[in-house]
């Protein structure tokens, strides 16, 4: 999956001072017979501490040689009490991974096209099958679209008793693309503003997308402002991956579901990681009983929903707060001090690579040295002989 739409060489090449990475296990030979060595499975429980893998992580490794972790999604808690750690989180997420050359071709045209004509803001859009399935939000749709997403949760998810006005007083529901609009609207944007949306397949079809086409007709996305066809056999990933791009590199992104979607999270993350980009980020609980009263047919002003947006952070720097995730906000353990005190908050030298690769030539060359005495029979010999 990471070779399809990653940058692999550029991962392992940014990660060789942190890591030592390799393409395959390598072989063994017992016996007299060589054969692949094969990894055990190992189940990491969920938000595992790195206690964890100092200890049952590692005694599997040793017994077996070599394991692999599956699943392996919110395996390591995000609170570490290790401030080296969580940069290195950082240095994969916002370093080392990198797309393709292809995929970062394609987000540049799209992103200088769409500034070409001035600001644009990007908004992810997430009102697709499987993420109302999930929520549970099924009361705003027809009979025979409530039958389909209670088809797809039961196969997908475990069984929970759904009530969906609570679901929605609880800030749980993905934002409708009319709501996204209104919301908008109340915050002073009009029909001039340029808008990329990034998303899936709307569950519900046109009649959700109008009243929004209706406030913000200028819409765009991959495929209308693309320069072509995306590349294949990349199991329809390499969409997800340029609107990743345009969404980071916009002037405004709005998440509109930042609950178990890791694309709203991660992008939430990088933007403030890159110079606190201005990231709208709606409070959907906050917002919820403004838009039951909407839906139900009261007559509601903008001024109710701007003094809720008001109390955003739009992206600027903020003490990260439970239940806010790490992903999200990484500050400020991923942020370096001019002036810090402790000297492992201190800004790196500019010539921090040359440093870094000064030190990785000396251990290699100590490992060679190490490798040689090991090998050699006159060395040995020599140590015997004293």
């Amino acid at each position: 999956m990471m070779k399809g739409i990653y940058d692999v060489p550029h991962f392992i090449k940014t990660l060789k001072y942190d890591v030592r990475i390799v393409m395959s296990i390598p072989e063994i030979t017992t016996n007299g017979k060589t054969k692949k060595l094969k990894g055990q499975q190992l189940r990491p429980p969920r938000d595992a501490p790195v206690s964890w893998y100092a200890t049952d992580a590692l005694e599997t490794m040793k017994k077996y040689g070599a394991i692999y972790l599956s699943p392996f999604s919110h395996r390591l808690a995000e609170d570490i009490d290790n401030p080296e750690l969580q940069r290195l989180r950082c240095r994969v997420n916002y370093h080392a991974l990198r797309f393709k050359p292809n995929i970062m071709k394609t987000s540049s045209e799209i992103v200088n096209k769409l500034r070409s004509e001035g600001h644009f803001m990007s908004i992810h859009l997430r009102f697709e099958l499987d993420m109302l399935a999930f929520a549970g939000c099924f009361d705003i749709f027809k009979p025979q679209e409530q039958k389909i997403l209670w088809k797809y949760r039961e196969e997908h998810f475990a069984e929970k008793e759904l009530i969906p006005m609570k679901i929605r007083l609880k800030g749980k529901c993905p934002l409708t693309p009319e709501e996204v609009g209104f919301i908008l609207r109340a915050m002073g944007f009009d029909n001039r503003t340029r808008i990329y949306l990034a998303s899936g397949e709307l569950f519900g079809g046109k009649r959700f997308m109008k009243p929004f086409k209706t406030m913000f007709p200028r819409l765009e996305n991959h495929s209308t402002v693309g320069p072509g066809k995306l590349e294949e056999n990349t199991q329809g990933l390499a969409g997800s991956a340029v609107d990743y791009m345009v969404c980071l590199l916009s002037d405004i992104f709005m998440p509109t579901y930042d609950g178990p979607s890791n694309f709203a999270n991660n992008l939430m993350g990088h933007r403030m990681y890159y110079g606190f980009r201005t990231t709208i980020t709606p409070n959907r609980k906050a917002l919820a009983p403004i838009l039951i009263d909407r839906m139900e047919g009261r007559h509601i002003g903008f001024e109710r929903i701007r003094r809720v947006m008001s109390n955003t952070h739009f992206g600027a720097p903020h003490k990260r707060v439970h239940p806010e995730s790490f992903y999200t906000n990484s500050w400020p353990e991923c942020f370096c001090q001019t002036d810090a005190k402790n000297h492992a908050d201190r800004c790196p030298p500019d010539n921090i690579n040359d440093v870094l690769e000064s030190q990785f030539q000396s251990e290699e060359e100590m490992e060679e040295a190490r490798a040689s005495n090991q090998t050699d029979p006159s060395s040995q010999i020599e140590e015997l002989t004293i």
